[in-house]
């Protein structure tokens, strides 16, 4: 199926003309239908000689429904430019040719129409003229008359060279149908309607709402009017979602592949038109289906940063336009930029901000956001419409290479730094590097330790730890002091009169130069090894008494060191006796 859109000005024909191609009545409205002019949008559908369905959009051309106009021709890939013959180029012709040229709308079709009232030449001339100077540039013109018939076959056949000419339309991309109806039905519940302009749904597809994040199941599709199955773009789509109630949604709210973009209420654009010093503080942002009034700060001479009443899901690319509704102006086009801008919260960041913008054209470029962002989750470049072949550096963490060489660096100078500081704490915290380098995840930090460095126990230091000069010899007058009583643990006060308080054993134990058995109660490093070739020579199985007899120790120390060596599985106790013996058996 093909799309596309009516535009021109009000009372020129565009209903005329849909309903002499289709045979069906656009204008859904009674009140429509009594005053002879569009206010909604309208929807009808045919098929051309070629075989290929195309169904229409049909536009209100009155200025007062300038935003129902936008909206249904903002997700649709082409547009029959309607003017009568009798009168020519209007007001309105012109405003929704600029809406049409700010939406890069590129696909067109000219037609006169009551040709059978004037000579069409001045008029097709005339918008030629026109036409020209915009995105649609020269296009292929037909004159008619709805009322005579003359005319027609010619449009069908210009109409069918004309969808034969739209780009193919992607079927991998993610669901975005902007909704533009919504309504209940009887037995049904709730259906919307939209211009599915990428991707496909199929029955019992789960969705999320853009407007509140809530996921949604496709219940039934319906396409030109017929039940099926599955609908791939581009498509005007009537959508039945289940258990969902028709006060939660409506015109402007979209349809989406959850987790697939990124709904925003800050963005970055660059503008065509209007020179961005010149914006009014608040405009009306008309995108898809949806018009969300925004704040405008400019930043550079065509780049805008724009502050959103509510979230839109937004891709970088996107193209949208900025109106003023006030004077009835269409200030321009945008193309989005940047959906996740970072904060102007310092001296001459607009401009250093602007400088960043220049260099952008919206195409999604992944070196370029990871160059900008340093450090980005993979998923989230992905909602941004992002994407592209890049290795994690961690989990779903994606870093710019330079960035990342740089954070190394770092890292080894702040573990040093902390070193130094710290003698008898040499390895750093995970969590206080972290801090330092500024990064939002202690996996990053852990990714970066690379040898000379080494990760132990939630710190980072160097490969061999090493003990400050005054520990190291209180370590040794330990040695020597117990050298023939190696299984008697000195007191606390002892450890004291040697120069190993709290800390300083903390530091002995943390380095290997002591063995912790208890709160208070240290042995050499060896201790355990040596405890286990004592036991092996005693007769099997034994009791804590000739354990403790056979170490020359005090139950204080033997109790913790055999369950030390209990957990290591150098000894185990017998079932239902206090006896052990050595080994695991």
């Amino acid at each position: 199926m093909h799309v596309v859109a009516t535009a021109g000005h009000v009372d020129h024909g565009k209903s005329t003309l849909v309903r002499a191609l289709t045979g069906m009545e656009p204008d859904r409205w009674a009140e429509e239908r009594r005053r002879g002019m569009t206010i909604d949008l309208g929807f009808a559908w045919t098929t051309l000689p070629g075989g290929d369905p195309v169904a229409f959009v049909d536009v209100p051309g009155h200025e007062r429904f300038v935003p129902n106009m936008l909206a249904g021709v903002g997700p649709v890939p082409a547009v029959l430019v309607v003017v009568a013959a009798d009168e020519g180029w209007m007001p309105q012709s012109a405003e929704h040719l600029a809406a049409l040229h700010a939406l890069g709308v590129s696909h067109g079709l000219l037609v006169v129409t009551r040709a059978d009232l004037a000579d069409p030449g001045p008029a097709t001339a005339q918008a030629h003229a026109q036409l020209a100077a915009t995105s649609l540039g020269a296009v292929e013109s037909v004159a008619v008359s709805a009322v005579t018939g003359a005319g027609l076959p010619e449009l069908r056949a210009a109409l069918g060279r004309l969808v034969a000419r739209l780009p193919a339309p992607d079927p991998d991309r993610p669901v975005r149908l902007w909704i533009d109806r919504a309504f209940t039905i009887r037995g049904s519940g709730t259906v919307v309607t939209g211009t599915l302009g990428g991707g496909e749904l199929r029955v019992g597809d789960r969705l999320t709402l853009a407007t509140t994040g809530e996921p949604v199941r496709v219940r039934g599709l319906h396409r030109l009017g017929t039940p099926t199955q599955r609908v791939a773009a581009v498509a005007r789509v009537a959508v039945n979602l289940r258990g969902t109630p028709r006060e939660r949604l409506g015109r402007g709210d979209a349809l989406l592949t959850p987790d697939r973009f990124h709904r925003t209420d800050l963005v970055d654009v660059r503008l065509a038109g209007d020179p961005a010093g010149d914006l009014p503080a608040t405009l009306t942002l008309h995108v898809g289906s949806a018009a969300v009034a925004v704040r405008v700060r400019p930043l550079g001479g065509d780049t805008v940063r724009l502050r959103l009443a509510r979230p839109l899901p937004l891709l970088t690319g996107d193209r949208a336009l900025l109106r003023d509704p006030g004077r009835h102006h269409v200030c321009g086009g945008v193309t989005v930029l940047d959906v996740a801008p970072p904060p102007l919260s310092r001296r001459g960041a607009a401009a250093a901000r602007a400088a960043v913008l220049a260099d952008l054209d919206g195409r999604p470029d992944l070196a370029g956001e990871l160059r900008r962002r340093r450090l980005v989750r993979a998923a989230e470049l992905i909602r941004m419409g992002v994407s592209g072949d890049a290795t994690p550096v961690v989990g779903d963490w994606l870093a710019d290479p330079a960035h990342w060489r740089w954070l190394g660096a770092r890292l080894v100078e702040e573990v040093a730094a902390w070193a130094a500081a710290h003698p008898l704490e040499p390895d750093a915290p995970t969590e206080a590097v972290r801090q330092r380098l500024g990064l939002p995840d202690r996996a990053l930090v852990e990714a970066l330790v690379r040898p000379p460095l080494t990760l132990r126990a939630g710190r980072i230091g160097t490969g061999v730890p090493g003990l400050p000069e005054p520990v190291a010899r209180a370590i040794d007058r330990v040695r020597g002091e117990y050298a023939a009583h190696p299984f008697r643990a000195p007191e606390a006060d002892q450890l004291t009169a040697l120069g190993l308080g709290p800390r300083e054993v903390g530091a002995a134990v943390r380095a290997g130069a002591l063995l912790r058995l208890a709160e208070n109660v240290v042995l050499l490093p060896d201790a355990a090894d040596d405890a286990v070739r004592v036991l092996a020579r005693l007769p099997q199985p034994f009791t804590l008494s000739a354990a403790r007899q056979a170490l020359d120790t005090t139950r204080r120390v033997a109790v913790p060191l055999l369950e030390l060596l209990d957990r290591r599985g150098v000894t185990r106790r017998l079932p239902g006796d206090e006896r052990m013996v050595v080994g695991s058996g």
